[in-house]
């Protein structure tokens, strides 16, 4: 009797295991949908170069389980505030000056709001049209999507919203990277040196505080401190106020000759500012002159 108990106990066992295995295997074989994306928020990144015209990005899906699809399988996006409204609260809370920004409607076109993934593969994507000029460096910017699944596709719960993010460049500064140059020069003839963030504006056009100003990102500060540097075709560099200070470009100097170039040595790539300009904020009027540069490869 007490062997037969033992034996019915270790079939128990055996077929609790089996049921357990396959359930297991299951799942492992389930191809669940998820859209590409990181971090807490799903934020994906694309980074977009300031240039004439309209740049393509994309957004894609990826397929779990440890088999590709035997079928098709097809999704469909729709536009979605809430990844935003999300993000902004658990971000910043109340204060509404930080906030992110929903990507202009007239900056973007998704022609194809449905997404499919073939059979044997594992990814999908759809075409993102972007305009990203007039596009503010002091502003993020995201496109907020939800997706479902149609009949028989199963959707990843925690990957089902995106945060589309729009992050812009030009050939002499990066949103993305953010790019420090370092600067060396003179105010009003003596020794200055430090660091500038640079900020891209548009294709040809950067943003930078004036000389050796402290920089703050606060609107007033950014209005009161910033010039833009206008790079021609001929490299040469137009200096013009960004918003409330006074500029004017000194001409003359072969050492700051007001001009942009690609300097190469020992492997190494640099973009150089060569700049001569004279500003005022209030009542303070400073000569600078001044080299930038920042180590592009």
């Amino acid at each position: 009797m007490k062997r037969t108990s033992w034996m019915l106990i270790g079939l128990s066992f055996l077929f609790s295991a089996c049921n357990d295995n396959a359930i297991f295997e299951k799942e492992m074989y389930k191809n669940v949908v998820a859209l590409i994306s990181s971090g807490q928020h799903n934020i994906f990144e694309e980074e977009v170069a300031l240039v004439d015209g309209e740049v393509l990005g994309y957004i894609s899906v990826s397929v779990g389980g440890t088999q590709a699809p035997t079928q098709d399988l097809n999704v469909d996006l729709t536009e979605d505030q809430a990844p935003l409204d999300k993000y902004n609260w658990s971000q910043f809370y109340g204060d509404e000056r930080l906030y992110a920004k929903l990507l202009p409607a007239d900056k973007y076109e998704i022609e194809n709001y449905s997404i499919q993934v073939k059979a044997g593969e594992r990814t999908g994507r759809t075409m993102v049209k972007l305009n990203p000029e007039g596009l503010s460096p002091d502003s993020t910017y995201f496109i907020g999507l939800k997706m479902t699944g149609r009949e028989g596709v199963e959707i990843n719960e925690n990957k089902n919203t995106i945060l589309y993010q729009v992050l812009i460049k030009n050939d002499y500064a990066s949103l993305a990277q953010n790019s420090f140059y370092s600067m060396s020069g003179m105010a009003n003839g003596m020794v200055t040196a430090g660091n500038k963030k640079m900020f891209p504006l548009s294709k040809n056009k950067v943003r930078v505080v004036a000389g050796n100003e402290t920089f703050s990102s606060t609107e007033k500060s950014i209005n009161e401190k910033s010039i833009i540097l206008e790079v021609n075709e001929d490299n040469s560099v137009t200096v013009k106020p960004y918003k409330d200070i006074k500029v004017t470009m000194v001409d003359g100097d072969t050492n700051y000759p007001n001009s942009f170039e690609i300097e190469e040595s020992y492997g190494r790539v640099i973009n150089v500012f060569l700049l001569s300009y004279e500003y005022t904020i209030g009542k303070n009027t400073v000569l600078m002159k001044e080299r930038l540069e920042m180590q592009v490869k």
